[in-house]
């Protein structure tokens, strides 16, 4: 209070909006000069301006009879442009630089917070700016000179070359035709600086006539800086709040309007959710999540939503998976849609994808490669399918990403009972178009009544291990009959090593073992054995003999491994597979390394051997095959380079 006494109102000006020159007033910003000098002083020659652009070029006259004007200066600059000969395109008709030409730049691109203000009477008028534009001297009249340098050089060039050769009749010349242009390409013309560069210059100037400051024409304009109405009416701009008075003088930057981060146009939030009608709420939350128990859509649809209504409306949009709500596939890839990887149609992903949960309905795993050997999909698809509703687990699969929700189950069965039906028609659907076995499809639990058992990765190693120790005994013997039958023909069977398909590079889980007895093999020899006694399990996919058997195996095997990479400290799979095969040759029949050797057991015998698989980055064209690409080298050999290695 004490501080308004001090500094009290000493006069109260009315301040009046003037809009007759909103859109056309701009403000020039010309270079400093003395005070004693105005630029309404100097004639303005001429002026012109490109709209769209908002750029003004004026043409000024240069006082030559100031003392202050160097002629010799003015003389030369005039030669060096025009040159010695007259002509009406030249620049200095006078020949004497007498004149002097402003190019404008933009100072900002926002103008909205800018006025032109014309106190008079008492009264404050404002028109806002459209533009404002800085003039600085434009030295276009050197880039002339220069052009004019060049062709005087060019032409006593030609004059001092011979005048006597005589032009070849024949010349030869090349004949290029453009390839269409690609939507990209047009695309990336268009925004180049070039391009637009060359649209700026193709704008065509708009001459204008300049009026002076004293001149009758210009006091006529500028009374239109004066508020022509002062009705309150016309005024109702300013018959405004402080706060909106305040907001229409300083609005807010548009640049710091754009540095707030906007929301994707897909994403709303649960204020704006709640506002539609409940069969959007659900089908925009299943969409985003994909996989939900009931329980929390409830929690997300609030308290307030009937649970009926709800499960009307989620029945339509997602089907039932373990007693959790997957959402549709035609939800997710629409008609008219098509894959971003291989551009396979909306109805084949759809089916690809019913598959996948179909699978899920039948076991909480799924085996990758099994799916898309069956919907022939590309590996990107597949794994878009089991991201949306399963997590991977190293050496096991994929596993349905929620834990199965019995209490759901029990409390409407007349749902599950339901969804059981949609189920077997997808399922006779599945079956004719992939021309599946009904026998060897697992059968459907009743009414998803309980979870579905899980045999893992490693319980399959178990059984298997346990089926080999139980035919221990009938494989020996098969062994000695083997053994039998070699030393009396005295020649040493074709042995080579098993060729097992490995995962392929990059992907991020590892298939089960397929551990069922003979599942692989289609009888006759395997790996020098006959198909019975690879069934039994023995070294069966890698895994070395139970028991004593299998510890002497790896044990020979470790030692190979070990001598060769002292001798070859890095090899290729391929490499190793060939010494190896040598090795075996050299043995007598019967050894124990003909038990069977695959490419895992090899790998797992190098990098426990002290060895590290080096990641070459091979290109994408190479000619290399997988083996070739699998380079191994040594890595600790107990000696003092293993710290520098």
């Amino acid at each position: 209070m004490a501080n308004e006494e001090d500094d009290p109102v000493v006069q109260e000006i009315d301040v009046y909006l003037a809009k007759s020159l909103a859109e056309k007033l701009y403000l020039f910003q010309y270079p400093v000069r003395p005070a004693s000098m105005t630029y309404d002083d100097i004639p303005h020659l001429s002026a012109k301006i490109k709209p769209k652009q908002q750029k003004v070029e004026l043409e000024m006259a240069i006082d030559t009879l100031n003392p202050n004007y160097c002629r010799s200066k003015g003389e030369q600059i005039a030669l060096n442009v025009d040159g010695a000969c007259a002509d009406e395109t030249n620049t200095y008709s006078s020949k004497l630089m007498d004149k002097q030409t402003f190019c404008s730049s933009q100072t900002t691109s926002n103008t909205s917070r800018y006025a032109a203000a014309l106190y008079r009477q008492g009264e404050l008028h404002l028109t806002p700016l459209h533009g404002i534009l800085q003039l600085r001297p434009s030295f276009s009249y050197l880039d002339k000179a220069d052009a004019k340098h060049r062709e005087r050089e060019a032409a006593n060039e030609a004059g001092d070359s011979s005048q006597d050769e005589a032009e070849e009749d024949v010349k030869q010349i090349t004949v290029r035709f453009s390839r269409p242009e690609s939507e990209q390409a047009r695309q990336r013309r268009v925004q180049s600086y070039e391009f637009l560069q060359k649209k700026h210059a193709e704008e065509p100037w708009v001459h204008l006539h300049y009026y002076g400051l004293r001149d009758s024409r210009s006091e006529h304009e500028r009374q239109y800086l004066l508020c022509q109405g002062f009705s309150g009416v016309e005024n109702t701009e300013l018959v405004k709040s402080p706060s909106e008075y305040l907001m229409m003088l300083m609005p807010p930057s548009q640049e710091e309007e754009k540095d707030k981060p906007v929301a994707p146009s897909n994403v709303l939030s649960m204020a704006q959710l709640r506002t539609l009608p409940l069969a959007d709420q659900i089908k925009i939350l299943m969409k985003n999540v994909k996989v939900m128990p009931f329980a929390n859509l409830m929690s997300l649809l609030g308290p307030s939503v009937d649970s009926v209504a709800v499960l009307r409306g989620i029945q339509k949009v997602a089907m039932l998976v373990q007693g959790n709500w997957v959402v549709k596939s035609d939800i997710l890839y629409p008609k008219d849609s098509s894959s971003p990887h291989s551009g396979v149609p909306a109805e084949v992903l759809c089916r690809g994808r019913d598959f996948v949960m179909w699978k899920f309905t039948q076991s909480r795993w799924v085996v990758r490669k099994e799916v898309a050997a069956v919907t022939k999909l590309c590996t990107e698809d597949v794994k878009d399918f089991l991201e949306h509703m399963a997590v991977v687990r190293i050496n096991k699969g994929w596993e349905f990403i929620l834990p199965y929700d019995g209490e759901f189950i029990k409390k409407h069965p007349d749902v599950v009972q339901r969804q059981n039906m949609l189920w077997i028609g997808i399922q006779a659907k599945l079956e004719k178009v992939y021309n599946l076995v009904k026998e060897a499809m697992p059968k459907k639990p009743d009414g998803q009544s309980g979870p579905v058992g899980l045999v893992s990765g490693d319980q399959r190693v178990q059984v298997a291990k346990r089926q080999a120790q139980q035919n221990h005994a009938l494989l020996e013997r098969e062994l000695q009959q083997r053994k039998e039958q070699l030393q009396a023909s005295a020649v040493l069977p074709g042995v080579r090593i098993k060729e097992e398909p490995m995962s392929e590079e990059g992907e991020d889980e590892e298939e089960p073992m397929d551990t069922s007895p003979g599942g692989g093999l289609h009888g006759g020899l395997a790996n020098g054995l006959p198909a019975v006694r690879a069934a039994g399990g023995d070294s069966f996919n890698g895994h070395p003999p139970s028991g004593s058997a299998g510890t002497l195996v790896a044990r020979e095997l470790r030692a190979f491994v070990q001598a060769t990479f002292q001798k070859q400290f890095v090899l290729t799979l391929s490499e190793l597979k060939r010494l190896f095969n040598l090795h075996l040759a050299s043995l007598p029949p019967g050894h124990m390394l003909f038990s069977g050797i695959s490419d895992r057991m090899l790998q797992d015998t190098v990098l426990a051997a002290g060895c590290k698989q080096i990641l070459v980055p091979f290109p994408p064209q190479t000619a290399a095959s997988p083996d070739e690409q699998k380079v191994f080298a040594l890595w600790e050999s107990g000696d003092i380079s293993d710290q520098v290695r």
